[in-house]
């Protein structure tokens, strides 16, 4: 069960050509342009890109690992 005011929003980052996931509780009459745009200027490039690499990242099968003695 979730929260029931839980909005998702995925704004665009131009510096990593993407974009990202956020989700957030906003208060009533609250600028969501200008949320978004805050948003997006504290977005962390370097973790959001680490983080994606370890998502996809292909792993060698069990036939291919060499236990050492």
């Amino acid at each position: 069960m979730g929260i029931p005011n839980v909005k998702r929003f995925r704004p665009f980052c131009p510096v990593c050509n993407e974009h990202f996931t956020v989700m957030a509780v906003l208060p009533k009459g609250e600028d969501v342009d200008a949320y978004l745009k805050d948003v997006v200027a504290r977005h962390d490039h370097k973790a959001f890109q680490e983080s994606k690499q370890k998502r996809y990242q292909v792993r060698a099968s069990s036939s291919k690992q060499r236990k050492s003695k």
